[in-house]
């Protein structure tokens, strides 16, 4: 089975972006056409992206890369998901990640301190320190202060123009087994397909496919919603085989995606 042989029944596409739509560059070739026969057939195809910025940031970017609006038609990040929770109410947090990041959640009304919090805004790693490990003393301290991490970006690794990067979600591992409180936005965690489902008219989840291409987040999540799924193995997982015992692993014993393809 092609990607072009997709049932007809699957009228709902939710669509990982980084890893899938591109890699930090210019978007994977296909793509935009990919987009575009999926929406031309009927079906309706929601964004959803582990990004930590709000969803119209992720959406500008994608039309600066010369992906159609109309090959689309809805955009939801885990981002988007933490700067609800953030702003209600409004409360004063500390933050973690790059001045760009920053600036996208005071823009959208969180109230970023540098002294006296006790919730963390984990939008990235900083800009000096990569490792999980450069934050071993700082992890410390937020336990000592019960401080709450909001892990505004649940990947572990992302791959940017062929370089793997740590992403939030190892740094929140790692403070949630030490016994640090964390708050999980974005794949694989139920608010962000709440919210994806809503973006597409609420369809049955048996109507829906999940395309992406981690297995921690994208796979796992279809397992847990009940969606069927389309692994795209050239992301992060580029060259390992999918796992045959992955369903079992994650409660449905003989699951598999309906097929596994490179790219779009």
């Amino acid at each position: 089975m092609t990607l072009d042989d997709l049932d007809p029944h699957y009228t709902t596409i939710l669509c990982d972006v980084w890893g899938v739509l591109h890699g930090g560059g210019a978007l994977f070739p296909g793509v935009r056409e990919r987009l575009e026969r999926w929406t031309g057939e009927g079906r309706r195809v929601v964004l959803v992206t582990n990004a930590p910025r709000p969803a119209e940031r992720v959406e500008r970017a994608l039309l600066s890369k010369g992906l159609a609006r109309e090959s689309f038609h809805a955009v939801t990040s885990s981002g988007e998901a933490g700067i609800r929770a953030l702003t209600d109410p409004v409360r004063p947090v500390g933050f973690l990640g790059t001045d760009e990041d920053r600036a996208d959640l005071e823009v959208r009304g969180v109230r970023m301190v540098d002294t006296g919090w006790t919730e963390l805004a984990a939008a990235g790693l900083n800009e000096w320190h990569h490792s999980v490990d450069d934050y071993e003393a700082a992890m410390h301290d937020w336990l000592d202060r019960d401080v709450l991490f909001h892990c505004l970006n649940p990947d572990r690794v992302v791959v940017h123009l062929g370089e793997r990067f740590v992403c939030p979600g190892a740094l929140a591992d790692r403070y949630e087994a030490m016994g640090g409180r964390v708050a999980w936005y974005g794949k694989p965690h139920l608010p962000i397909y709440d919210t994806a489902l809503a973006l597409a008219g609420n369809p049955p989840r048996d109507t829906v496919v999940m395309v992406g291409d981690s297995l921690r987040n994208d796979m796992a999540g279809a397992i847990a919603q009940g969606f069927a799924a389309i692994f795209v193995q050239g992301g992060i997982h580029a060259g390992e085989p999918f796992p045959e015992d992955f369903g079992e692993e994650h409660g449905a014993p003989g699951w598999r995606p309906l097929m596994c393809v490179e790219t779009l």
